[in-house]
């Protein structure tokens, strides 16, 4: 019960963070990246010792795909993601004063290849830097994943909406940020990408025997 209290706590604040910079009144504009990595760095170092600080369905599934995180806990994990990032929507809409939103049009082919080539990025990052032996207990993983998910907003946000997680996807549909109709486009790119980075961290093989010769 820790771990999904922790993960709830965790998505809770990314989305709350997200919601808060980006939606009309007093946004952060063109900054809003910043405090998104930012918090999210702050609570992947906050959560890390308890849950592993996934904070994303997509990261839950990469590392269930490598073998870090037990089938039981993946419907414990996604579950309290998404109920954390529902939460945050809903205080964000009374600390914003239920504002008219129109949601975002986006281009659904550039946005799946956006989003699929950031969360690609996330989880490849998460795997080497949170579960890897190479890496292990390091200080820097924290730091890592925060400057993904902003370097991602920044670079792909105007394009997709910079989401990279199906908890982030659903609170941002849920603040009228995203068009209902297109949540499919982040469930399909954010966990096919969760997939591919698996596949990837496996074929890389950081943690696997030394080739001969």
């Amino acid at each position: 019960m820790k771990k999904y209290s922790v993960e709830f706590v965790g998505t809770f604040f990314l989305v709350l963070t997200i919601g808060s910079a980006v939606m009309a009144p007093n946004d952060a504009g063109a900054l809003a990246p910043l405090a998104i990595g930012g918090v999210l760095m702050a609570m992947v170092f906050a959560g890390g010792h308890v849950s592993g600080a996934h904070y994303n369905p997509a990261v839950t599934l990469a590392i269930f795909l490598r073998g870090k995180c037990a089938a039981s806990d993946l419907p414990g994990y996604i579950v309290a993601q998404c109920a954390g990032a529902a939460a945050a929507a809903m205080i964000v809409g009374v600390l914003k004063g239920h504002p008219s939103v129109t949601p975002m049009e986006i281009d659904v082919s550039r946005a799946l290849l956006a989003e699929f080539l950031f969360t690609f990025a996330l989880c490849t990052v998460v795997l080497n830097v949170a579960t890897s032996k190479g890496t292990s207990g390091n200080s820097f993983y924290g730091v890592a994943i925060g400057f993904t998910v902003m370097a991602g907003a920044f670079s792909v946000g105007a394009v997709s909406g910079g989401a990279f997680n199906p908890a982030v996807a659903l609170g941002a549909t849920l603040m009228g940020l995203f068009d209902a109709t297109n949540i499919w486009v982040y469930l399909v790119a954010n966990f096919a990408a969760a997939a591919a980075a698996a596949a990837f961290f496996k074929l890389v093989a950081p943690d696997g025997p030394e080739p001969a010769g």
